[in-house]
């Protein structure tokens, strides 16, 4: 098996395209597990095939050549080889922000693991460039004959990629990569700019970039070309529908919060609101409040519609919890949020939700706000890992079977 892997795996160079998509298909079954050392094979030569492959104009074997290395990313070798080419993130940032593009999930998903790394932070300074031709190729007789076995589904991603380019300057403003990535994701949910994509895998590339100063300083500084503050643009997913949508801003939001210089800004300022968008997912139509607790709570959690649910992903849940802990670092800020009077909604939680480590830390929190004041408390008082997330979803490179 040794012998014949290495030889399929050299395939993945050949100059025939056809023999290209016929290897790049049946290595997909060997990307995880025993056999994915084939893929190191000759200085990482079949690594460096398969980025050229998510280039051809053939979206199946794009769709393989994508798979494989995103299961492959579980390889701190193959990371560190994908993360710091700089050309390769330009190609996949491009790839997303194309909406012709018929695997732009895959590329999202790559995009996210490719963030485990620290040289992805180059993706800070890189610029979006435009697609400027039709991606069509022609075939070769062999192509042709296999491509009447085609889906419909086939069918429809090989007439989108032949399109010529889209005019998209309604959709992208601004021609810095994470400015059109963040477009992508906040217009391009329930598949408004893309029919093949969602862009919900954009949530855990946002959530881990953050981690990082440059990333962190992006999120809460306000766009030149649009005036808003990058980070409010994910605030409305706290709650939306897609489990990824939701862990993935969650995160963002509070990687954010280790910024102190933020909070005043994020928590009073009307046009952010904070607040209501960290408790919302923690209120349950259900909870129990006295006349007096309810009408002193923040408007928006007055008047819950009778079929509103707490956050069903208790991660979730604790980010959340954590995020509030972030917002009682300085003395100011617990003063302000004490008027704000949420502390019912921490109860209620406590009371409803049988969890330890969400109980301990809203116990936590409840002797913040209520407690006295000394010792001031640290920002490493949360177990973050030096600010990285240890949320299951987030640590865990992403693979597709």
């Amino acid at each position: 098996m040794s012998t014949e892997l290495q030889e399929l795996v050299g395939f993945l160079g050949a100059p025939m395209r056809l023999v290209r998509q016929l290897a790049v298909q049946n290595l997909v079954q060997y990307s995880q597990g025993e056999h994915a050392y084939v893929f190191r094979e000759n200085d990482h030569e079949p690594i460096r095939n398969l980025k050229a492959l998510t280039k051809d104009g053939d979206p199946r074997t794009v769709r393989h050549a994508l798979t494989i290395l995103v299961n492959l990313c579980n390889d701190p070798s193959i990371l560190d080889l994908l993360a710091g080419d700089d050309k390769f993130v330009e190609h996949i940032g491009n790839s997303i922000c194309d909406l012709r593009e018929v695997n732009p999930d895959l590329f999202c998903i790559l995009l996210a693991n490719l963030a485990k790394n620290d040289s992805v932070t180059s993706v800070f300074n890189m610029k979006r460039t435009k697609p400027t031709a039709s991606r069509a190729q022609k075939k070769s007789e062999d192509e042709a004959s296999m491509e009447q076995q085609d889906t419909e589904e086939d069918k429809q991603m090989r007439e989108q990629l032949a399109m010529e380019p889209i005019d998209d300057s309604d959709i992208f403003k601004s021609d810095m990569m994470m400015d059109c990535l963040l477009d992508c994701f906040v217009k391009g949910h329930g598949r408004d700019l893309n029919k093949f994509g969602n862009f919900d895998y954009l949530a855990f590339f946002f959530s881990d970039v953050s981690r990082f100063k440059a990333g962190r300083e992006y999120f809460v500084k306000k766009d030149t070309y649009d005036n808003v503050i990058p980070v409010t643009k994910l605030l409305v997913f706290t709650s939306y529908k897609s489990r990824i949508r939701r862990t993935g801003v969650a995160s963002t939001i509070k990687n954010c919060l280790f910024d102190l210089d933020t909070h005043e800004n994020f928590v009073k300022n009307e046009d952010i609101n904070l607040l209501p968008y960290i408790l919302l997912p923690l209120a349950d139509a259900s909870d129990e409040y006295r006349e007096d607790e309810l009408f002193e709570l923040p408007d928006e959690l007055q008047l819950l519609p009778p079929d509103k649910k707490r956050e069903p992903e208790l991660e979730i849940v604790k980010t959340m919890v954590e995020s509030l802990l972030l917002l009682c670092t300085k003395r100011e800020m617990r003063e302000y949020l004490r008027l704000r009077s949420f502390y019912p909604v921490i109860r209620e939680l406590h009371k409803n939700v049988e969890e330890d480590e969400i109980r301990q830390l809203s116990e936590r929190l409840v002797q913040m706000l209520m407690g006295d004041e000394e010792p001031q408390p640290k920002v490493q008082e949360i177990d973050n890992n030096n600010n990285n997330d240890d949320d299951d979803d987030e640590d865990v490179v992403a693979e597709v079977v």
